[in-house]
């Protein structure tokens, strides 16, 4: 039987990259899914395809979680299309890079309302709906940005360790209506949008990981959907890092 047979998950960002490969793999174990998307339509439409081929249930949601009415237009398309929600995977950001000392106050809002305002109110929106069913997972996804990070990332970092911090908080907030709230915190990870930039060199980038590769958005899906899991119902608060052992060492010396 798969192990989330019944279950309804909302995976935001999940048009491509990370949050596709964790929404296919929440489907693959039995999981009804929500998409959701801002940009990317095509890979979110192409994705909705390839599950409905494999004759599982699925949706895709167009919302921009910057603004709180759409993420609640969201969770309300997917209480109307499957009468409940069990999982949410707050998976949706960006990641621009600039430099401190030039970082404007329309960068920093891009930046933190996306990934911060986004993951808090979309937690909340779910939670609401979680807490009438008496249970609930809360898995966001934050990155090693939160722990260790670079030159140029004040403002992502800055989001990323907030993530962790309100992982912690809403585990405590949550446990009495058995919600469980975890981060999984990735480290570099080949995606798409790498793909054709001139700093993006695979082997040189994993030269530097111990694992000596770097990760694959299969590397972080099968960790989601084991936290969404009821054989981790007595893990909660924490923030959970899969990154080859990049965090371990003392030194990377990588600069995009």
């Amino acid at each position: 039987m798969n192990s989330l047979a019944g279950k309804v998950a909302i995976v935001t960002g999940s048009g491509r990259g990370i949050g596709r490969e964790i929404a296919l793999e929440l489907a693959k174990q039995g999981a009804k899914v929500v998409i959701n998307y801002v940009h990317s339509e095509a890979g979110a439409m192409q994705l909705i395809a390839e599950l409905h081929d494999q004759g599982l249930p699925s949706i895709a949601v167009k919302a921009n979680l910057t603004h709180v009415d759409e993420i609640n237009r969201l969770v309300n398309k997917a209480i109307e299309a499957f009468g409940r929600i069990d999982i949410l995977v707050n998976n949706a950001a960006v990641d621009p890079t600039e430099d401190f000392f030039d970082v404007t106050e329309s960068f920093w809002e891009t930046v933190v309302h996306t990934n911060l305002k986004g993951t808090f109110f979309c937690a909340q929106a779910c939670a609401k709906e979680m807490c009438k069913t008496g249970s609930g997972r809360i898995i966001n996804i934050s990155s090693v940005h939160g722990q260790a990070t670079m030159p140029r990332y004040a403002v992502y970092a800055s989001t990323k360790g907030g993530i962790n911090a309100l992982t912690r908080q809403l585990a405590i907030d949550l446990a009495k209506h058995n919600i469980t709230v975890n981060s999984v915190a990735p480290g570099a990870i080949e995606v798409e949008k790498f793909f054709g930039q001139p700093w993006y060199k695979p082997e040189e980038i994993g030269s530097y990981i111990p694992m000596g590769r770097i990760g694959k958005p299969s590397d972080i899906a099968p960790m989601v959907a084991f936290l969404a899991s009821e054989k981790a119902s007595f893990i909660t608060g924490q923030v959970i890092t899969i990154d080859g052992g990049s965090t371990a060492k003392l030194y990377l010396p990588i600069e995009v």
